[in-house]
């Protein structure tokens, strides 16, 4: 069990008590536990920072995806010995879904944060090129554009308050209508560069999405690979297609039979890489783990193995 604890929250999802009775129930009244904020002006890689400062055998991450995203980040980037534990209070708790962490129950999610066995989990970086320059970002879910990007750009946040996830179905209507056929160039690992076409890319360290929807059966956060999705589908023959080939396909029939092979379609590709990179014509909403941070022309993947410990 861990005697040394820091603990990183984001004070917008929950109050600070709401955490601490269940960590006192667990360790004691004289547990070494620290408290650490994020804020506006740091969502979580400055509070990750000084956790780190403390010594911690353990640090909890509680708050949403983005919360969880910086403070894994930060971990990774400093290659750092601790143990991270996740208490999921946003709205789509990407990560803690794909790795079995209890959803809407704090105390459970403390209680694996403090006496849970970590697994070592890869991290994917992103350069981005933005109209403020080319930044640089981790990420634990996955990255891309074209309808999942345009969703998150769409939905609007009041109703996201109130309606959780399910709010993004409300503008998958504006998504679709936004989201049309492009060219780009794709490069996957140090194979020859591509042509491709599409309206939507997504780079994925884990599949299971909200509701629990598998996107990507073969997204596995420890393999050491990332896995992408290229759709294209135009009208409503593709689409339908393309969901036989998503929820069928590769989802139904799949646990039925015990294929392993992922299907692809004319408008369904899968892939797996450990470096991506990609050049649109025109910029295009891009989104890093549920996080729509603007628009891009050109971005860079690469992957760093085994980056964090979580529990």
């Amino acid at each position: 069990m861990s005697t040394r604890v820091a603990v990183v929250w984001n004070p917008s999802k929950t109050e600070r008590e709401a955490l601490e009775t269940p960590v006192t129930a667990t360790l004691g009244a004289d547990a070494d536990v620290q408290w650490f904020e994020t804020s506006v002006d740091d969502p979580g890689q400055g509070a990750a920072r000084r956790a780190l400062e403390a010594s911690p055998d353990v640090i909890i991450v509680a708050g949403g995806d983005g919360t969880v995203r910086a403070v894994a980040e930060h971990l990774a980037d400093e290659k750092a010995d601790v143990d991270l534990g996740i208490v999921p209070l946003g709205t789509g708790n990407l990560l803690a879904r794909n790795l079995g962490v209890p959803i809407n129950d704090i105390d459970k999610a403390v209680d694996r944060a403090l006496t849970g066995t970590a697994t070592a989990i890869d991290v994917g970086w992103v350069d981005v090129d933005l109209d403020t320059g080319t930044e640089r970002h981790g990420f634990v879910v996955m990255i891309g554009f074209g309808i999942d990007a345009q969703m998150i750009a769409e939905t609007d946040d009041e109703l996201k308050s109130k309606a959780g996830w399910l709010a993004y179905v409300e503008s998958l209507g504006r998504a679709l209508a936004a989201s049309d056929i492009v060219p780009f160039h794709l490069t996957v690992d140090e194979q020859p560069g591509r042509d491709e076409e599409g309206h939507t890319l997504l780079i994925a360290n884990c599949g299971t999405l909200q509701g629990g929807f598998t996107l990507l059966p073969d997204a596995d956060p420890a393999d050491g690979e990332l896995d992408f999705l290229l759709l294209s589908a135009e009208g409503l023959g593709q689409w339908m297609g393309t969901l036989k080939t998503m929820m069928w396909d590769n989802g139904l029939m799949r646990l039925i039979t015990k294929k392993d092979d992922t299907t692809s379609s004319e408008s369904v590709t899968h892939g797996r890489a450990k470096k991506i990179r990609v050049t649109l014509p025109d910029p295009r909403a891009f989104e890093i783990d549920g996080e729509e941070i603007g628009e891009t022309r050109e971005f860079t993947v690469s992957l760093q193995p085994s980056a964090v410990k979580v529990r």
